[in-house]
């Protein structure tokens, strides 16, 4: 192999690495975005499960409450 070739390959090398860590970088910030946006999604909801179990509690009752059947 030739000085010259050896100097394009290091530059393609090169250049190749700097793209790869701004794609990196790029990709590390849009998961971070993600991940906020989810842990939003996730406590809007909590709150609207918690709004909606106020406005209209559920009429069925919780198994220890619920008088057991005449069969019994």
């Amino acid at each position: 192999m030739s000085k010259n070739s050896l100097e394009q390959r290091l530059a393609e090398l090169e250049m190749r690495l700097a793209f790869q860590d701004e794609l990196i970088n790029t990709l590390s910030d849009q998961v971070a975005r993600q991940e906020m946006d989810i842990r939003e999604l996730w406590d809007a909801k909590k709150m609207l499960h918690k709004q909606l179990k106020d406005i209209s509690p559920s009429n069925i009752r919780r198994e220890d409450e619920e008088t057991p059947p005449p069969h019994y």
